[in-house]
């Protein structure tokens, strides 16, 4: 899976390279815990609960045992108000790290900054904006690069179907202007080109599916204002989202490295002189370790062969100086075979470090790195790509990450000579004839491991005399490498493999690549697939062949034309985010935002996001102490003594449920299901009791300090702002709820038809404040 440097704690990676700022712990457990459960203890001869961890009926007796079925069979569990909120509860932020904290205002305010600050660094470093302003780049459209055909979003009228750019006379003036044609649902649209410059984008789709569920009407605009607050409100959520994951890391504390006296002779060991890019990466990822007390989380994004690895090992010397361990992440086998060896050789004059490789087949995907990710909190984490995946360039770009771009050759670097065509033996042949006559090697590479053998009988009776061999992920361990290492010494002159070459292999004399069946690779694969040729000052060539140009989806016909179009050096990064318009930016927070990226299309989504970050204070909400909530509806309901007498210490039992509602409602909706578990379905009494918890939780982290009612209205005193209160009730689902709903300065109030009894009003009171909680991003407000 990856070759471990055991040295310091830090993990680095090949495409995901992560640092490890403590030695790493590997704990073993036999499954995971539920939050709270149940079981029962003695203490003095007494029984008493206790909610800690596994639910265990032992030590009930025969009595209660048949006592707990009578009263579970008179109350049968039904789903209700209760069973439904735990659900969305659960739903929402059961995956989410429990050991998230809140922050208090002032922390807020400064971290807050910081984000804004780190959005604008990202703009900058990987956008060209000269000034850091989010302003100064634009996702709108120019339109003459529109081809008829293409959908595109006005920002006020919606999503059209662009026509042309044709002269026309305006009704007040003779002189013929240019004009931008759209097709909508109800006619034709025309706008002059400057105008359509400022208020159109192109429509994207994160799928296959580029055509939109419908066009907007030139007559009524409102279903497309409906779409836009939609997608807007999306966003919001998501900013917020983005806010916590961001926060919580910068809450990470670590002690900074010291800076390594012996980094210079390290550093002098380097046979290259560094490009600019090169050097400002240094200098950035030393920064984050030497002066930052917080986990350091950067991309290095550069293209093949850019020097990104010379980073890392750099980063790798820097922890591991200090008596820290290290561990490099490689995507495949053969990439963590060659990192051992590099690493190796590079820490050969350090005899205190010892380095080991351990590897199995499998491909590295997003989970395996997430997961050693997790083994500690405070993690390092320096991620190197050529093509980043679209999740992490996303959060590079929106400045929720580092990020250092390398974009600057090495001096004698030339660009690698691209042909796409259909497959011919011919033309096959003859790009590996011209290659092996000038002494080099060919890659010859192949979507499936079904077809290799085809294609070495072809080669071997058209190069009798050449050493041709075959690699692939399901060869054993040790005949994969012992053909690595005759390729990578110049025995073997044609590897014919699968993409398991694609990450990272540098072999300096294979300066032929051949791609078959093309339209099978990803966009990234194809990108990463071509820099294993080109690596030193040869010229070399990439050979992409598709099996017949009319049977390709149009997604694979636009990966070829993304292909072709950035044949420079240095382009890695703008493939990407051909790649993320493509196939989409990925779920970020695990759960698909597809649905809202298509009310509006990616480049506006894109657009509606930066304007929300600029403006993130304006969309706080801050919680407030569980305490300072103040309930005002008198009810007080009685237990059943039968109830009472089969809970074991009910008086505990109520203050554990007052103490898990202080703490979260994730911790109250635990116990309320552990409860139900143990004893099940409660008495409505009981049930009253535990929505007067749910309506105090759900008020202090909706910033209410105090709930009353007044004949048929319902107060409640608020910290919100009217931008937050808009945003959130523009998102609830019950017609209902929100239109009862109004804020006049710090009070939000509802007038309710009629004055309901207390048990009603409670009732009312609950599923309202469910509604607005469910419209919160997430349970951590700062």
């Amino acid at each position: 899976m990856a070759p471990a440097i055991a040295s310091a704690g830090s993990i680095f990676a090949s495409e995901y390279v992560a640092n490890f700022s403590r030695s790493l712990e590997l704990i073993s457990c036999t499954g995971a815990l539920p939050f709270f459960t149940a079981k029962c203890l003695c203490q003095n001869g007494k029984r008493r609960l206790s909610l800690t961890t596994n639910v265990y009926t032992e030590g009930i007796s025969e009595s209660r045992a048949a006592q707990a079925t009578k009263w579970k069979e008179k109350l049968e569990p039904e789903p209700d108000a209760l069973s439904i909120l735990n659900e969305r509860i659960r739903r929402d932020i059961g995956n989410r790290d429990s050991s998230r904290t809140v922050m208090d205002s002032q922390e807020a305010e400064k971290y807050i900054q910081l984000v804004k600050e780190q959005q604008q660094r990202g703009l900058k470093k990987l956008k060209g904006d000269g000034e850091g302003n989010p302003e100064g780049f634009s996702y709108k459209v120019d339109p003459y690069t529109l081809r008829p055909g293409d959908y595109v979003v006005h920002k006020k009228v919606g999503v059209g179907r662009f026509v042309g750019i044709k002269y026309d006379v305006s009704k007040d003036s003779t002189e013929p202007i240019e004009y931008v044609f759209i097709d909508y649902a109800d006619g034709m649209a025309k706008l002059p080109v400057k105008q359509a410059s400022r208020l159109l984008y192109r429509y994207n789709l994160p799928n296959e599916t580029k055509k939109p569920r419908t066009l907007s009407k030139l007559s009524d605009t409102s279903a497309w204002e409906r779409r836009r607050i939609k997608g807007k409100i999306a966003i919001q959520k998501m900013v917020v989202d983005l806010m916590e994951l961001y926060l919580h890391r910068l809450k990470q504390k670590r002690t900074p490295y010291p800076k390594s006296t012996g980094m210079a002779d390290f550093v002098a060991q380097f046979p290259y002189e560094p490009t600019p890019d090169q050097k400002q990466a240094f200098i950035d990822v030393e920064k984050d370790l030497t002066e930052r007390g917080t986990p350091m989380d950067r991309l290095i994004c550069g293209d093949v062969g850019f020097g990104k690895t010379e980073v890392a090992l750099r980063a790798i010397f820097c922890v591991v100086s200090t008596g820290k361990q290290a561990m490099v992440l490689a995507p495949t086998i053969v990439l963590a075979k060659q990192h051992f060896d590099v690493i190796s050789e590079r820490f050969f004059r350090c005899p205190y470090i010892k380095v080991g490789l351990l590897s199995r087949f499998q491909r590295f995907g997003v989970k395996q790195k997430e997961k050693i990710a997790s083994f500690k909190t405070s993690v390092d984490v320096l991620t190197l790509s050529a093509t980043p995946i679209p999740r992490t360039l996303y959060l590079a770009l929106t400045g929720f990450r580092d990020a250092s771009l390398i974009s600057t050759p090495p001096p004698e670097r030339v660009p690698i000579k691209t042909h796409l065509s259909a497959y011919c033996e011919e033309k096959v042949l003859s790009a590996i004839k011209f290659e092996l006559d000038r002494g080099g090697q060919v890659f010859y590479v192949l979507p499936r491991i079904k077809g290799l053998e085809e294609v070495l009988q072809f080669l071997e009776q058209s190069f009798q005399n050449v050493e041709i061999a075959i690699a692939h992920g399901k060869q054993y361990s040790k005949q994969l490498e012992e053909t690595m290492e005759k390729f990578a010494q110049g025995e073997i002159k044609i590897l014919i493999c699968t993409n398991i070459v694609e990450s990272g292999l540098d072999i300096q004399n294979a300066n032929t690549i051949i791609i078959q069946d093309v339209q099978q690779f990803g966009l990234a694969q194809l990108y990463q697939l071509r820099g294993r040729v080109g690596r030193a000052d040869k010229e070399a060539y990439a050979h992409l062949f598709y099996p017949d140009k009319s049977l390709l989806s149009d997604q694979a016909l636009e990966r070829l034309a993304a292909l072709e179009d950035c044949r420079d050096l240095g382009q890695g990064f703008q493939l990407a985010e051909r790649d993320m318009g493509i196939r989409g930016f990925g779920n970020i927070f695990g759960e698909q935002q597809t649905g809202d990226v298509g009310n509006v299309g990616i480049d506006l989504f894109f657009e509606m996001l930066f304007e929300s970050l600029s403006k993130v204070e304006e969309h706080r909400l801050v919680s407030v102490p569980y305490q300072s909530v103040q309930l005002d509806v008198k009810i007080s309901p009685h237990l059943p003594s039968e109830y009472i007498n089969y809970l074991e210490n009910p008086m505990e039992i109520i203050s554990k449920a007052e103490r898990a509602a202080e703490k979260d409602i994730w911790s109250l909706m635990q116990f309320t299901e552990n409860l139900r578990r143990q004893y099940g379905k409660e008495p409505p009494s009981m049930e009253i009791l535990l929505k007067k918890l749910y309506v105090r939780r759900m008020a202090a982290d909706l910033g209410i300090t105090r709930i009353y009612a007044l004949g048929k209205m319902v107060g409640m005193e608020t910290n919100m702002s009217r931008k937050v209160f808009k945003l959130m009730t523009e998102s609830m689902t019950s017609d209902v709820h929100r239109n009862s709903l109004g804020l006049k300065e710090n009070q939000i109030t509802a007038e309710l038809l009629l004055e309901l009894p207390i048990e009603q009003l409670l009732n009312w009171i609950f599923q309202c404040l469910a509604e607005l909680h469910a419209s919160l991003p997430t349970l951590v407000k700062y």
